[in-house]
């Protein structure tokens, strides 16, 4: 039996940081109080000019894979999870490639908003299993959300970050990967999410006028407030069941990072201490795609996971995609 392993994680945060006396002077109103104690962020961190999404996903890559002591060329796969990308297309898988100068890896992105790089797990996870000729797989969530931001509106001005997170895969005779459970909510598809640049409403004049000149994250119109607190212990149920597996016997739950309160709401119902659930967006906002492999890398580096160790990970965005997957830590 071949089975996924996590062999190593990395991280990118990006240097330039904007506290929230920063937003508070850019909105012109204090929202500084209001957003630590009702979402736990007091800084973000975005990236610099010059700099693109597939920027911020080679420099995670290149820390996981000096980690796991994987050169670049033996790379059989490289998926980017991220609705940031370079491009509307080609993908942005394919520019981390050549930047990383991996040439023997195939591509592709996969978006499915900040449910993305826990879908990606488990995707290249059951890859690594399935199929023999993959032996190291690199998968990156990735967000360049400041590119998209409307400063005048606080309802995103004051959540969104960027960065990036990445681990690198393998193969191995002990279980790492212990399965997955994938959601969605559809009819909240228009609930929140970067309207303008596609085939629904193409990036013209007119319709750029709506976003303050650019297309933008956008709050439209709200979904439950519980959503999270009740789905997520949804998610984890099914998928520790399936793996004969409690609760109890989880040693870290990885879970998106949009708002503290919330993680300490859902770890609440599941009945666990807060300690065992990591935390990143005080320090570095709200990462998207890229918070959970960016937080689980700073759990390891914390000497928070340990060989043996059952990680659980569960994540919602847009769409409204969800998405949870269990992994035995080995590395």
């Amino acid at each position: 039996m071949r089975y996924a392993q996590i062999l190593s994680t990395g991280r990118y945060v990006p240097e330039k940081v904007l506290t929230n006396a920063d937003v508070d002077r850019i909105l012109g109103e204090s929202v500084s109080d209001w957003l630590v104690q009702n979402v736990g962020i007091r800084e973000r961190h975005m990236m610099a000019d010059d700099q693109a999404t597939s920027d911020l996903c080679v420099a995670a890559a290149r820390q996981a894979l000096q980690r796991s002591g994987t050169k670049p060329e033996e790379l059989d796969l490289i998926v980017v999870a991220t609705d940031t990308p370079d491009y509307l297309s080609p993908a942005t898988s394919s520019v981390v490639q050549a930047k990383l100068g991996a040439p023997n890896a195939g591509t592709y992105d996969l978006n499915c908003a900040c449910a993305g790089w826990v879908t990606a797990l488990d995707v290249a996870s059951k890859t690594i299993a399935a199929d023999e000729s993959y032996k190291r797989i690199l998968v990156v969530g990735a967000y360049g959300m400041s590119r998209y931001i409307n400063w005048k509106d606080k309802k995103t001005c004051t959540l969104f970050a960027d960065g990036a997170g990445a681990v690198v895969l393998g193969a191995g005779d002990k279980s790492g990967f212990l399965g997955a459970k994938l959601l969605a909510n559809g009819e909240y598809h228009d609930a929140l999410g970067v309207y303008t640049g596609g085939t629904f409403r193409p990036a013209t004049a007119e319709s750029l006028q709506l976003t303050g000149g650019k297309p933008a994250v956008q709050f439209v119109r709200k979904f439950p407030s519980t959503f999270n607190t009740e789905r997520w212990p949804q998610l984890l149920d099914v998928l520790l069941k399936r793996a004969n597996q409690s609760l109890d016997d989880v040693k870290l739950f990885v879970f998106t990072q949009l708002n503290l309160r919330t993680i300490e709401a859902t770890m609440k119902v599941l009945g666990q201490p807060m300690e065992k659930a990591h935390y990143t967006m005080d320090k570095w906002g709200y990462t998207g795609s890229a918070c959970i492999p960016m937080t689980l890398d700073d759990a390891v580096e914390q000497g928070k996971v340990r060989r043996g160790d059952l990680v659980a990970f569960c994540a919602s965005g847009g769409g409204l995609s969800m998405a949870s997957a269990l992994y035995r830590w080995t590395a």
